[in-house]
């Protein structure tokens, strides 16, 4: 198998046909048919099937695409390798929609001027799935919530630094009378993104501490959708205070939650992964961070969080450095 075979492979794979992935790779349709034609030849195997229109994978062609991941990411780790230390290339970032809309905007304007020769792909979505695409090689590194379970993002599988620190407030309709705990709220709606984020996860653990639940959990796919909801009188819900600061929130209550201490953001990579261009980008968040009021400590102690025992439910859990 060759990697250019493979990196067709898994081209088609997520652009879904041939079509797109030919306008992707910049080649004609019939040369991606015949590259995937002489890859299956090469295996003894059909990796994909036609339904309609449709390209499905075989049960050997779900078998080859994370063979195909690693792969080709060890490809480009054995390039960074070689190459004088000097970032380039493509770098693949996930992050959460708060922390691209509230801390990244400088600071991928300055890697962006430091570093033109890197071509910067971001990708937003909630922790675990950021944490998925960067265990399945999708992503070279994400910028995640510090999950309340240590089992969310193992150390044995990552490497992390905490980067940012979040307060977490509770957004109510206006008027709304001041939150102790998760009995003056209980009755209501929790308005969310979809499971997997962990904010979400920290709401719902706090709910559990009293022995409540939300009534419902309505889950939208926006901070602007989810505030105007709670504007309107749909529910309730928890998300970052610096997400306020720039986006509308007319109509809404904000309230602390003291249970909750503040949310490290933390940095991830397949661990003994670093290319020159995830370092210099790890360098710039850093010191993008340090000149914030709210900056992590820069050595963060093990703990495991334990419901019962501490009133926070934020306290960091071991991380790799």
């Amino acid at each position: 198998m060759d990697l250019a075979a493979l990196h067709i492979f898994r081209t088609v794979v997520r652009e879904n046909g041939v079509t797109r992935a030919a306008a992707k790779l910049n080649r004609v349709q019939s040369n991606v048919t015949t590259r995937i034609r002489q890859l299956e030849e090469q295996l003894g195997t059909e990796l994909f099937t036609r339904e309609g229109r449709r390209l499905i994978l075989t049960p050997a062609g779900e078998t080859l695409l994370p063979y195909a991941e690693r792969l080709l990411a060890l490809a480009d780790e054995a390039r960074h390798a070689v190459a004088e230390n000097q970032p380039r290339g493509r770098l693949r970032l996930g992050t959460m929609e708060s922390t691209a809309a509230t801390r990244l905007p400088l600071a991928l304007a300055q890697y962006h001027h430091r570093w033109p020769e890197v071509a910067l792909e971001l990708v937003t979505g909630v922790t675990r799935k950021l944490i998925d695409g960067v265990r399945d090689f999708e992503l070279d590194a994400a910028l995640v919530a510090r999950s309340p379970d240590p089992r969310v993002a193992p150390v044995d599988t990552f490497d992390s630094v905490a980067v940012y620190r979040e307060e977490l407030v509770m957004l109510t309709p206006r008027g709304h009378g001041p939150i102790g705990s998760a009995r003056d709220v209980a009755p209501s709606t929790l308005v969310a993104f979809e499971r997997g984020c962990e904010y979400r996860a920290y709401a719902q653990r706090w709910y559990e501490r009293d022995g409540l639940r939300p009534a419902r959990v309505l889950e939208l796919g926006s901070y602007n959708a989810i505030i105007a909801c709670v504007a309107a009188g749909a529910g309730v819900a928890v998300m970052p205070r610096a997400l306020l600061t720039k986006t509308p929130s007319e109509g809404v209550g904000v309230h602390p939650i003291p249970a909750i201490g503040p949310i490290e953001t933390m940095l991830i990579w397949r661990r003994g992964h670093c290319s020159a261009a995830l370092k210099a980008l790890r360098e710039l968040l850093l010191a993008d961070a340090s000149a914030r009021p709210d900056a992590p400590d820069p050595v963060t102690p093990p703990h495991e969080l334990a419901q019962d025992a501490e009133p926070a439910l934020s306290a960091p859990v071991s991380a790799a450095r």
